[in-house]
């Protein structure tokens, strides 16, 4: 079975679809922007509890999609580096209780 990053890389690849990273990034940044968008319609911008939009599932859609293409523009397997980074946060919750990267080198 296809990984996320696979299916958006041939779709994109189908549709003769390729940009730069700097595209994707912009256009990452910007389907994030969305995100919060309906996530402050959703709670009447603070003014009542949280009931997500019907549109919310689709701007994260548009956000994995738009983080999908900027790795392979890049040439990150996101599947290796979620990896590689649930087994930094299981570290340093097995030795701080936390998972943050306050005080932690990058």
């Amino acid at each position: 079975m296809e990984n996320w990053q696979t299916r958006a890389v041939n779709f994109a690849q189908n549709h003769n679809l390729s940009h730069p990273p700097s595209v994707y990034a912009l256009d990452l940044m910007s389907e994030l922007g969305e995100v919060a968008k309906e996530i402050l319609l959703a709670t009447g911008y603070g003014e009542r509890p949280f009931d997500p939009t019907p549109n919310l599932a689709t701007e994260l859609g548009d956000a994995l999609y738009s983080l999908c293409q900027l790795a392979t523009a890049v040439d990150v397997d996101l599947d290796a580096a979620l990896t590689a980074v649930l087994n930094k946060y299981e570290q340093r919750w097995q030795i701080e209780k936390q998972i943050g990267s306050i005080n932690h080198e990058r």
